[in-house]
């Protein structure tokens, strides 16, 4: 395992109790591209569904409940600590047809052709080698399966993100990474994806344009909370600052943030790319 690739996951490990303690709020947010991935995937009752890097149990849990009560849903991440999360998350919403595996997107241990869909959700971007992930994808699922993938799309249409990001680069520096580096915006430019997915092997590949908003009814300490404890980035950014910094950091956000909080309530327009393939028979 690479440095880089050690990195990331010790920061998506520190960062699994505070995702699962705004795991509701998450949820909710996300919930229209969770639609519109099922919808894609032409996921139904009675399917067989795996979860590639599914974090605290999204759109895993939800999904089960889609497929249910004939078909069933397997949801992996590569951290124990998220899969665990996730598994906390099915017991507090009583969900049973689900079953939770920790491994890694690219050496995936179930035989060939056993899923109808294979999805990941925000979680390709972060995947150590995308190629070997999205073979893995498409082998485990049955002839004329699915894979369907959703990323974040441009950083300068999300202002969930950018806001964030601008205000603490004004006060912390940071090496620019390369183009290729597991990151939220990886696969932000239209195409890159399709290519990647075809060059797995799937056929009939097709790339959406999704936008829609993040919604939750949060103010704008509570959304200052989320992001600053989910994204293990942001804390040790912070982290390198002096507690006043830090402090005038959080003030300048929420000063920058507030147009998108009318009454009091969460509401960031977000744009998201969702691609499918289907695995050649």
């Amino acid at each position: 395992m690479s440095d880089l690739q050690s990195e990331v996951l010790r920061e998506w490990r520190e960062s699994a109790p505070y995702w699962q303690k705004h795991a509701a709020t998450i949820r909710r947010m996300f919930a229209p591209l969770t639609d519109a991935l099922v919808q894609d995937a032409g996921i139904v009752e009675g399917h067989s569904v795996l979860d590639v890097a599914g974090g605290p149990g999204e759109p895993s849990l939800t999904i089960a409940q889609i497929v249910a009560p004939r078909g069933s849903v397997v949801c992996t991440d590569a951290l124990e600590e998220m899969v665990r999360a996730a598994k906390h998350q099915a017991r507090v919403r009583g969900i049973t047809n689900i079953e939770f595996r920790q491994c890694k997107a690219d050496s995936l241990p179930f035989g060939d052709d056993m899923f109808d869909v294979a999805v990941s959700r925000l979680g390709v971007m972060f995947f150590p080698d995308v190629g070997d992930g999205l073979r893995e994808m498409l082998r485990v699922v049955k002839p004329d399966g699915r894979a369907a993938l959703a990323v974040w799309g441009k950083s300068q249409l999300n202002p969930f993100s950018y806001l964030v990001t601008n205000v603490v680069a004004r006060h912390v520096t940071s090496v620019p990474e390369g183009p290729d580096a597991p990151g939220a915006f990886r696969f932000a430019e239209p195409g890159r994806l399709v290519k990647l997915l075809s060059d797995a092997g799937a056929v009939d590949v097709r790339e959406r344009v999704l936008n829609f908003h993040l919604q939750a009814p949060i103010s704008v300490k509570q959304f200052w909370e989320l992001r600053s404890q989910t994204s293990g980035t942001l804390r040790e950014k912070l982290g390198a600052l002096s507690e006043g910094e830090a402090r005038q950091v959080q003030r300048e956000i929420e000063e920058a943030v507030t147009e998108f909080f009318p009454n009091d309530q969460m509401s960031f327009p977000a744009q998201m790319i969702i691609v499918t393939g289907t695995k050649r028979d």
